[in-house]
Formats: C-alpha cells, sequence, structure tokens
C-alpha cells in the first residue's frame, strides 16, 4: 500500500485515484471544482478543495508525506509546471506529471518531475496496435524493446505441449501465462497442452513477437 496525492480531477485523475482506491492505496485527491470532488469523497482517503498553484495551498497537504504526488492538471499547462515545481521544492518525494506533448515533458522533467505519463498518446497507441492486427487481443510497451502481448497459439502449437513447442529455445519467448473461459494458469509448464481456443501473454523483445504475429 502507499500513500498517494493526486492534483487534477479530470478524466483521467478521476479513473487513476479510482483505481488507486481499488488496489488499496490511501490517495487524497486535490481539486478547484468542489462538486467533482463531493463524487470522489465516497472513494478516495481525503478529499480537498483548492488550488494548487498557490504554495499556502500545496504546503498545507504535505506533500512530503506521499510516497507518489501525481499532477492531472489539464486546463492550463502554466499551472501544471508551477505545480510540478513546487513539489519538489516543498519535499516531495517523487513526481508524475501528466503530459500531452514531447514539448510538455522535456519542461516537466527540467521542472522537476521524476516521471511524465501521456496518457492520451498511450492509448491511442495501444488502440492502433489492437485494432491493426487481428491476432492481438492486448499488449503492454515495456522498456529497451520489451513487450508484454495477449495472442492465440499459433496454429502448428495447438494440441503440443509447451515443451514439445520449445517456444523459450525457438523464438526467445516466455510464456507468463495462458488464459481460457476467463480462467488464468500462470507459468504453464512444460506438460501444459495448448489448444485452440485459449490465449497466450507472452514476453518478449518485439523483434520477436513480430516473427510471430507474421506467421498468423
Amino acid at each position: 500500500m502507499k500513500t498517494v496525492l493526486i492534483i487534477g480531477l479530470g478524466r483521467f485523475g478521476r479513473h487513476l485515484a479510482t483505481r488507486m482506491a481499488e488496489l488499496g492505496n490511501e490517495v487524497m485527491v486535490v481539486d478547484v471544482n468542489a462538486e467533482v470532488v463531493e463524487k470522489m469523497l465516497p472513494i478516495v482517503t481525503d478529499a480537498k478543495i483548492g488550488d494548487c498553484t498557490d504554495e499556502e495551498v500545496l504546503r498545507s497537504l504535505g506533500v512530503n508525506n506521499f510516497d507518489i504526488c501525481f499532477v492531472c492538471t489539464g486546463n492550463s499547462f502554466q499551472s501544471s509546471l508551477e505545480i510540478t515545481d513546487q513539489l519538489k521544492v516543498l519535499g516531495a518525494k517523487k513526481v508524475i506529471s501528466k503530459a500531452d506533448r514531447d514539448i510538455q515533458a522535456k519542461f516537466l522533467l527540467k521542472n522537476g518531475a521524476d516521471e511524465v505519463v501521456y496518457p492520451n498518446r498511450d492509448i491511442a497507441e495501444k488502440m492502433a496496435v489492437r485494432c491493426s492486427m487481428n491476432n492481438v487481443f492486448d499488449y503492454v510497451e515495456l522498456s529497451q524493446g520489451y513487450s508484454i502481448y495477449e495472442i492465440p497459439p499459433l496454429p502448428k502449437w495447438i494440441g503440443k505441449t509447451v515443451g514439445e513447442c520449445d517456444i523459450r529455445q525457438r523464438y526467445h519467448l516466455s510464456i507468463i501465462s495462458t488464459k481460457k473461459n476467463q480462467e488464468i494458469n500462470m507459468l504453464p509448464g512444460a506438460s501444459h497442452v495448448l489448444s485452440e481456443d485459449e490465449h497466450l501473454v507472452v514476453i518478449g523483445q518485439q523483434k520477436d513477437i513480430d516473427r510471430i504475429l507474421n506467421q498468423f
């Protein structure tokens, strides 16, 4: 469990706060819109109305007590920049700020952000990949060229065991889990028989996954 401060309750901020709370974290949210703040009260640990471009408002939150501070303001990039900078000045341990463009990310990182997220771009890229390929059910792009994909087994794998397919050695991929009828089998063993109606969740370098996708 982590203590989390989320500043800004636009669509991204609300979804983030809700999911963080569902995962058992202690979540405080802050926004200038009283109506939005009130709606979040039953979901989060604490909620406050305030303009976080005001240093005194930020100071009153005790930002150095949170494990992570998220800056999710969307109406004004200048506000996001000011809040990010002040969070670091006030001793915030980790600041993650939302950006819409690379130039914004550049300035946010220079002004104290430890990490920058692009929710709109990331969702668009993920949707583009999933909808462009008939045999991709989901995917997560990792760092250093690695990705996680949810795919069906190749036709030539069906009816064979994981060991017989030798996916790790031949294709340089690792099977994290299999999914069938909403049931998940984590780290299937070499004796697991692959069937036509299950999905494989695999991890590997993008170039190796592309080799598999090209065989469908």
